[in-house]
């Protein structure tokens, strides 16, 4: 074969040319002038969204764990953001953010070829740096595999739990996203004119990752729990204290604070629709913290602090794939709507016999529905070009169940055959003494 990378969709001679000397391509790519207020805007967003899962997320469920593996959970997200970095630079971004097909993208940027100082992303009247862009998803892709943690947080192998992240983000993260954000995907994704959708009803609608992000990780999360089981002592709440409640608060609000530039960074641009989907941001997340609060202390007599920090993450959850579509009264709606649904779904546990351990199924995958949903009602078109209708909803119905169904699928044949091949869960006295010191030599004292 004359040209062994060909079957990539590149020749070799430029791909080591632009890996190796990357300098050397800069005078064939022409300079354009870029926003300077947009990618300030974009630097900031980039940093607050990787400020969600280092150390947003990592303290969140950090604090919820009993103190034997509280490292090991801390580790758990710490290990997601290291592999994703390294595996969205060789493959990720290439595969969902060039065009080949409507189910994922080519290798045509494998290990970021071709990407430079002046390789840019947006229209002409907004353009950011690409390297900026690639980071900003980078940073979506890293929390996603790091949330499917809390379902299993102190039983999964840390060796399993490296093999499933880098075959899950592989073969279920990359395809949805490319579906619903990438060149030309078959949800929606970008760069088609009038898209009527698989089923003619229009495009499913994720302003910042409702689908791709929350849907995905909670239905991961749900079946990882499924397919490891229960934890001895489940479902008595004293089988597993939490650690630390300020642990979990102080997490809750770095998510709060860095969903903001998850949010509103999504609209790539320092201009209204940031502004717009960051006040819908505040509203959806306090109404639906409020309205948890309330039916907990309705309905149990008492408000807890893991239950209104509980409700503040299900509002961001549920706001963030509505967020540059729908007005502040669609996001009062939206959180509401999601404060009641969610607390509700995190009792499912209880009657089915799942063991969710920090109810990543019962927060982000119903909070992702409940908002993904809810984005085909209370759309505005001045704001984001879609207005709700019966068939913008039909087409957000769409878009949940194909997520829903390929994620189910994808993620028990991976769990299935790790577990045959190496296993998934650690042994029993393991989990009793705790992840921490049996697994990564250390513990709190």
């Amino acid at each position: 074969m004359k040209n062994p990378l060909k079957f990539l969709g590149f020749s070799a001679l430029p791909t080591l040319v632009y890996f190796l000397y990357p300098a050397a391509a800069l005078a064939a790519v022409p300079s354009l002038a870029l926003d300077s207020g947009s990618t300030a805007w974009m630097l900031v967003s980039t940093l607050l969204v990787l400020m969600m899962t280092l150390p947003g997320l990592a303290l969140f469920y950090g604090g919820m764990v009993h103190k034997e593996s509280v490292l090991a959970t801390l580790m758990q997200s710490f290990i997601a953001t290291t592999l994703v970095t390294i595996l969205w630079m060789v493959y990720g971004y290439s595969l969902i953010f060039t065009e080949h097909d409507g189910f994922i993208g080519s290798l045509n940027k494998f290990m970021l070829l071709g990407v430079t100082l002046k390789s840019t992303y947006g229209t002409s009247s907004n353009l950011i740096p690409e390297t900026v862009y690639i980071m900003f998803q980078m940073t979506f892709a890293i929390i996603t595999c790091a949330l499917i943690f809390g379902s299993v947080a102190t039983r999964i192998k840390f060796s399993s739990a490296i093999v499933f992240i880098t075959v899950w983000f592989t073969f279920v993260y990359i395809p949805i996203a490319h579906w619903v954000w990438g060149p030309k995907g078959w949800l929606g994704g970008s760069g088609i004119d009038n898209y009527k959708g698989l089923f003619g009803f229009g495009p499913t609608l994720d302003f910042a990752g409702g689908t791709v992000v929350h849907i995905n990780a909670g239905v991961a999360g749900l079946v990882a729990a499924l397919v490891l089981g229960q934890r001895k002592g489940f479902p008595k709440a004293e089988y597993a204290p939490p650690y630390n409640i300020v642990f979990s608060v102080i997490g809750a609000s770095l998510l709060w604070v860095g969903w903001f530039g998850f949010n509103a960074g999504s609209a790539t641009a320092a201009n209204g629709n940031a502004g717009m989907a960051m006040l819908v941001t505040q509203v959806a997340a306090a109404a639906a913290s409020l309205t948890w609060m309330t039916v907990e202390w309705i309905m149990r007599k008492k408000p807890s602090v893991i239950g209104i920090i509980s409700g503040a993450v299900a509002g961001l959850v549920a706001i963030t794939p509505a967020s540059g579509f729908v007005g502040f009264g669609g996001a009062l709606m939206i959180g509401i709507a999601s404060g009641i649904a969610c607390f509700w779904a995190c009792g499912l546990k209880y009657r089915f016999g799942y063991d969710d351990a920090l109810d990543v199924f019962g927060v982000h995958c119903v909070g992702g529905i409940v908002g993904a949903l809810l984005t085909g009602i209370f759309a505005v078109e001045e704001i984001g070009g879609y207005k709700g209708s019966l068939s913008q909803f039909l087409a957000q119905c769409e878009g949940v169940a194909i997520t829903i169904i390929y994620c189910s699928v994808m993620s028990i044949l991976i769990l299935k055959t790790i577990d045959l091949i190496m296993g998934v869960r650690v042994d029993e006295a393991t989990e009793h003494s705790g992840l921490d010191l049996v697994v990564h030599g250390e513990k709190l004292h």
